[in-house]
C-alpha cells in the first residue's frame, strides 16, 4: 500500500514539475521577446536610445517592487492561484502593447509584465523547491534554469513575425500563455509551510550578506546582463547595420550557448566546487563581451562570441543559489532567495538604462565594454572570497 501511495505521490509531483517548468518556458519566451521587440519598435519610431532604455526598465522595475510583497498573497492564496494571476496580467499586458505606441501607457505595460512575471517566476520557483525530494533538488533546479534557458531563447524569434503585423507576436504568445493557464488550472493548489517570525527581517538581510556577499552578486549581473543584452543590443545591431532576423539569431545564439552549458556547468560545479567554476565563467564571459566590439558586424564571429558569452555567463543566477545552498544554513535561504531576486532586479533596471545612455553620450560599444568590466571585476573580488562551511542553523549564533 505504502509503495502504491509513493508512486502515486511521484507521479502527481512529475505531472505538477511538468505543467510548472511549461509556465516558466513561456514566461521565459515573453520575456526573450518583448525586450527586443519594443526597443525595435521604438527604435524604428524615432524614440531615442536613452529614452528606449528607460522605457525598456519599466519592467523591471515592476520586478522589483513585486518582491516586497509577494509572499504574503502566496501564504494567503496559494502557489497555483498566484502563477494563474501572474499569466492573466502578462497576457492582457501583451493584447494591448499593439493598440498603442503611447511611451506612458508602454511604461505601464511594461511595469504589469514585471509584476506578473516576477509573481509567476517566484512561485513556480519556490513550488518546485519546496515540493522537490531533498536529494534531487539540485537537479530539478537545473530543470528550472533549462526551462527558462529554452524559453528565453526562443523569444527573440518572435520578431519575424513584425512582418505579418504589429500585433502578432504579442497575440501568438498570449495565445499560448492561455494554453498553459489552462493546465495550471487543473493543478492541486498548494502553500508554502509558514515561517517563524523569531527575528528582524533586517537582521536576517544582513546576517546574508555577511556571509555570502560574493555569492549574492551573480544575480546582479546576472540581471544586467539578460537586460543589457535583450534591450540595448537590438538598438547596437541596428546601428551596425545588422537586419532585425540577423538580431535574433545572435540572440537565440546567446540563449542556446547558456541552455547548452546549464546542466554541465552545474554537475561540474559539484564536483570541483561552485567558486573555480564561477570565476572561470566570469573570465571567459569578460573576455567574450570584450572581443565582440572588434568583430563589428561579422555575423560569424559575433554567433561564436555571443554562443561563448551565453554559455559562460548564463548559469550565474542558478550557481549563485546552488552556492549560497553550499554555505548557508537552510534557515537563511529563502532570504538569500529574496536578495538574489531583488540583485537580479537592480541588476535588469540598471542594464537598460546604462545601455541607452552609454549608446547616446559615451560609445556605441559601451554596453559591451561595461559588461566585460563588470565581469572581470566579480572574478578578482572571488580570488578573495574565503566561503565557511554550511553548518546546522542551531549551531549559528543570531540566526534566525
Amino acid at each position: 500500500m505504502s509503495s502504491t501511495i509513493a508512486a502515486a505521490e511521484y507521479s502527481s509531483f512529475r505531472y505538477r514539475l511538468i505543467v510548472l517548468l511549461l509556465a516558466v518556458v513561456v514566461a521565459g519566451m515573453s520575456q526573450g521577446l518583448l525586450l527586443p521587440l519594443l526597443s525595435i519598435m521604438l527604435e524604428r519610431s524615432g524614440v531615442s536610445s536613452d529614452m528606449n532604455g528607460l522605457n525598456s526598465a519599466a519592467m523591471y522595475i515592476g520586478i522589483f517592487c513585486t518582491m516586497f510583497f509577494i509572499e504574503r498573497p502566496v501564504k494567503r492564496y496559494g502557489y497555483r492561484n498566484v502563477i494563474v494571476a501572474g499569466i492573466a496580467i502578462v497576457s492582457m499586458a501583451g493584447i494591448l502593447f499593439p493598440l498603442t505606441e503611447s511611451l506612458a501607457v508602454w511604461f505601464v505595460l511594461r511595469l504589469l509584465v514585471g509584476v506578473g512575471d516576477s509573481a509567476l517566476h517566484y512561485t513556480t520557483q519556490l513550488w518546485i523547491v519546496s515540493s522537490s525530494p531533498a536529494e534531487g533538488r539540485g537537479k530539478y533546479i537545473s530543470f528550472y534554469g533549462m526551462a527558462y534557458g529554452i524559453g528565453f531563447s526562443v523569444g527573440p524569434l518572435g520578431i519575424n513575425l513584425l512582418p505579418l503585423g504589429k500585433a502578432v507576436p504579442f497575440l501568438t504568445t498570449s495565445a499560448i500563455f492561455v494554453v498553459v493557464l489552462l493546465l495550471v488550472l487543473r493543478l492541486r493548489n498548494g502553500y508554502p509551510e509558514p515561517i517563524k517570525k523569531d527575528a528582524a527581517l533586517e537582521n536576517r538581510f544582513m546576517a546574508t550578506y555577511r556571509i555570502a556577499w560574493f555569492v549574492l552578486i551573480p544575480g546582479l549581473l546576472y540581471g544586467l546582463m539578460e537586460s543589457s543584452m535583450n534591450s540595448s543590443f537590438p538598438l547596437y545591431g541596428l546601428r551596425i547595420g545588422l537586419e532585425g532576423h540577423w538580431i535574433s539569431l545572435l540572440l537565440l545564439a546567446f540563449g542556446v550557448g547558456s541552455l547548452v552549458l546549464q546542466l554541465p556547468l552545474g554537475m561540474l560545479s559539484d564536483r570541483i566546487g561552485r567558486k573555480p567554476v564561477l570565476i572561470v565563467c566570469g573570465l571567459t564571459g569578460a573576455l567574450a563581451f570584450l572581443a565582440i566590439p572588434a568583430a563589428g558586424s561579422q555575423v560569424a564571429v559575433l554567433f561564436l562570441l555571443f554562443a561563448v558569452a551565453g554559455g559562460v555567463v548564463g548559469s550565474f543566477f542558478t550557481l549563485g543559489l546552488a552556492y549560497a545552498a553550499d554555505i548557508l544554513p537552510r534557515a537563511m535561504l529563502p532570504t538569500a532567495n529574496v536578495i538574489a531576486s531583488i540583485h537580479f532586479s537592480i541588476g535588469s533596471m540598471m542594464g537598460p538604462t546604462l545601455g541607452g545612455y552609454g549608446i547616446r553620450y559615451v560609445s556605441i560599444h559601451s554596453i559591451f565594454l561595461f559588461l566585460g568590466a563588470a565581469f572581470l571585476v566579480f572574478s578578482l573580488l572571488g580570488f578573495g572570497f574565503r566561503a565557511k562551511h554550511n553548518r546546522d542553523p542551531a549551531q549559528q549564533g543570531g540566526m534566525p
